[in-house]
Parts: structure tokens; C-alpha cells; sequence
């Protein structure tokens, strides 16, 4: 796939181009004015990734065809093969059709009409797979160092693994017990909660990741990536303690380029790894992974008492109804039956 955005250069020619430039400057690439249309909306870099896939992946379907030759007919055909012949499911289907959308809207530079009749992939209803209490005991003890304290917060503080890869330093506020999660999923910010078992692990971690940081201070490095271009008004927020990373990468990243360096927080591959030979470790069948913390969080909560509004607002649900998937702990459903043979 990666040679389509070069072979059909010259057909992207023939489109109209949104994206503005200097007279006389060659006009970009389709994916590339794609890229720049996400990053000019805050795009996160993953979903830059996956649209742009799929707008190689729509190209090269219909043979490398420029999609402003193509319309709501070859939009149709595509979706409906992903569902057929690639069964792809519900949630798959749709991001290609929301790629293909921006792609039309935003750089291409109108609204695509009715798609027909397009057969879309079944949404399945799901039950998330839940650790009991003792099963999450036991796959914490299996991790150790930082990244039993991330796999801890997923747990504890109910967050997403990239919402705690994601923290710094001024996010947490030790005497509140609060943790602020900053451009969440949906870019919204939220508060929750700080356990309190986890307060003196994590001061004893900040201070060894205050040792590195004052090291790479030392060295004539220890600036820190900055959100929203803050670097440019606040010229000394980059190197500033609080504006650090609390999981940072144990290397430094280099610039071959220019020779910079600086630390990123550390990939979350490293820390879903982790947890998945922690999960074989312990021995239990479940298919947990990194985000099975916070269902079992959730989960907890609400067989704890607590109402699903609290709950709510804690996971940074838009919608309640998203919440009410973990409502069914409140029933006891088949565990509630007593068979019949159980009678003989």
C-alpha cells in the first residue's frame, strides 16, 4: 500500500485544492493535504494514521482511481466489501466511512450525498470482560516497577492506558487525592480520583523521575514536547518541573537532524506486554488486557454502591448509557438460578 500515495501523484493534480499555498509552490500530495487538514483540527496522531489508511486503502480498491473521480457510488461499494468480503466489524466499518467523509469534506472540498443502500456490519452487543478483586490482586503482583504503577492507576483511578501514559507532573494533586486527566478521549478533560494506597509509591517514583529529569538538565537536554504550541508563549515551560512527564521513556530520543534530545513518556506497547505476561503468569483463562482494568473498576464501583452517575463521571462518559453496560453485576442472572439437577 505504501507506494499508492506515490503512483497517483499526478492524477492528484486534477483536484481542486483546498489546502492554500504561495503562487508558483507545487501543490501536495492528496494524503499529505489529508494529513495537513487532520493536524489543522487536532486530529490525534493515531487517527491521522488509520484515516490515511484508509483513503490508501479506498484508492486501491477502486484501482488507483483519484477519489475526486469517484462519488457516493464507489463509497457504497467500498464499505459494503469491508462488511462481506473482509467482515470487518461494526465499529471497523464505520471509521472508514468517517475517513472517507473528512477526505471528501475537508480536502477534496464537498459533502458526499445519500450512499444508497449500503450494507453495514452488525453491531454486536458486548459484555466486557471483568477480573474479579482476587484476579486483580494477583496480576498486580506479576508486574513490578512503573508499570505495575500504570496497570495500579487503570485500576484505581479508572483510567484509559494512554489518559495515565499521558499524565504530568501537575496533574496530580496529592493533598485533593485528585488526578486531572487532561484532552481525554473526546477532547474533555475530567477529574478522578487519587487512591490512596498508591500516594507513597508514586511520590517515591516522582522523585526518581525528578533525579533523571535534573540529570538530563545537567547534560543540556530535559525539554519536554508541549501541548498546543504552549512552548512558543511560555518559552521556559518545556525544561519546568511540573510540565514533565510522570512515566518518562527510560532513553532518551535523539534528533539526528539537529542532534536534540528530550524524553517522551514511555510506549504503551511496553506496558500492554507487561500486563499480558502478567495475565499468563497468573493463570486464569480470562482474555484481560491493559483496558480490563477499567471495566473491572467500573464494575467494582457499582457492585460497591455507588450510583451510576458517580461512576459516570469518573470513566468521563459522555452518555450514561454508555455506563449501563456495566449494570450487569447488579443482576445476578444465571449465578442467581439454581438448577434442576442440582435437586436430584
Amino acid at each position: 500500500m505504501r507506494d499508492v500515495e506515490v503512483s497517483f501523484e499526478e492524477t492528484a493534480m486534477k483536484s481542486d485544492d483546498v489546502v492554500s499555498r504561495a503562487p508558483g509552490e507545487k501543490k501536495p500530495k492528496l494524503l499529505e493535504q489529508m494529513r495537513t487538514a487532520l493536524r489543522a483540527r487536532h486530529y490525534s496522531r493515531k487517527t491521522e494514521q488509520s484515516y490515511c489508511q484508509w483513503v490508501r486503502r479506498f484508492i486501491h480498491f477502486h484501482g488507483l482511481r483519484h477519489p475526486a473521480e469517484m462519488a457516493e457510488p464507489e463509497v457504497n461499494e467500498f464499505l459494503t466489501y469491508l462488511a462481506i468480503d473482509r467482515k470487518v466489524s461494526a465499529s471497523t466499518q464505520n471509521q472508514a466511512l468517517c475517513a472517507l467523509l473528512f477526505l471528501y469534506r475537508h480536502v477534496l472540498g464537498r459533502e458526499l450525498g445519500h450512499l444508497g443502500d449500503v450494507i453495514r456490519a452488525r453491531k454486536p452487543k458486548r459484555l466486557p470482560v471483568v477480573m474479579t478483586r482476587d484476579e486483580v490482586k494477583v496480576v498486580l503482583q506479576n508486574l513490578s516497577g512503573d508499570k505495575w504503577l500504570v496497570a495500579s492507576l487503570l485500576y484505581g483511578a479508572g483510567l484509559r492506558l494512554m489518559e495515565s501514559l499521558r499524565l504530568r507532573i501537575q496533574d496530580i494533586d496529592f493533598d485533593r487525592n485528585e488526578i486531572m486527566v487532561r484532552d481525554g478521549k473526546g477532547a474533555k478533560d475530567r477529574i478522578t480520583m487519587l487512591p490512596g494506597s498508591l500516594k507513597s509509591p508514586l511520590r517515591d517514583h516522582l522523585r526518581k523521575v525528578k533525579e533523571i529529569h535534573q540529570q538530563d538538565l545537567a547534560e543540556g537536554w530535559g525539554r519536554v514536547q508541549m501541548p498546543m504550541a504552549l512552548d512558543r508563549k511560555y518559552p521556559n515551560a518545556p525544561v519546568d518541573w511540573r510540565w514533565q512527564w510522570v512515566f518518562p521513556q527510560e532513553h532518551r530520543w535523539k534528533n539526528h537532524r539537529t542532534g536534540e534530545q528530550g524524553r517522551h513518556h514511555i510506549d504503551e506497547s511496553l506496558v500492554q506486554k507487561a500486563v499480558s505476561r502478567a495475565v499468563t503468569s497468573s493463570g486464569f483463562t480470562k482474555r484481560a488486557t491493559c483496558h480490563t482494568f477499567r471495566h473491572s473498576f467500573a464494575t467494582h464501583l457499582l457492585e460497591g454502591g455507588y450510583d451510576i452517575r458517580t461512576v459516570q463521571e469518573l470513566l468521563g462518559h459522555k452518555d450514561v448509557k454508555t455506563t449501563m453496560i456495566y449494570t450487569h453485576v447488579l443482576n445476578r442472572g444465571p449465578a442467581g438460578v439454581r438448577s434442576p439437577i442440582d435437586g436430584l
